[in-house]
């Protein structure tokens, strides 16, 4: 089994899709602004961010249900520099629910939520696995 994607279901997707491309910089693999879904890539490694319309996504399960409250999915984003990140992205417009800080002893991580409350945690590793000693890294 192979992880893929990240696929975020979303109200209002154009504003999800800019965000993704336009404050946090990650290429769509090909212009969908309008939806109903989009993928991204970032730079470096093989996974990647999907968005799809929530509302589409119901009829393809024909059903409709309640928004769920709170999060719906957290996304993880590993950077070389955290602090270049945060200010660049900060330029960008992006509003961080967490500035960079520790997290444990091997990494530093900061958060923002997209425009649907998605969690974004950027990591920044300090120490490579294997080297606390940490059981689960």
């Amino acid at each position: 089994m192979e992880i893929t994607q990240t696929r975020l279901l979303v109200s209002d997707f154009p504003a999800v899709y800019r965000f993704y491309r336009d404050v946090l910089g990650l290429t769509p693999q090909f212009e969908a602004e309008t939806g109903p879904y989009a993928k991204f890539s970032p730079d470096t490694g093989n996974a990647a961010v999907a968005l799809q319309d929530r509302a589409q996504m119901a009829g393809v399960l024909e059903q409709l249900r309640a928004q769920p409250q709170g999060h719906r999915a957290l996304v993880v984003l590993r950077v070389d520099d955290l602090e270049a990140t945060h200010a660049e992205l900060t330029a960008r417009g992006a509003e961080f629910t967490r500035d960079p800080a520790p997290m444990g002893e091997r990494m530093r991580v900061a958060y923002l939520a997209d425009p649907e409350g998605n969690l974004i945690e950027f990591q920044e590793w300090l120490v490579p696995r294997g080297q606390t000693g940490d059981a689960r890294a």
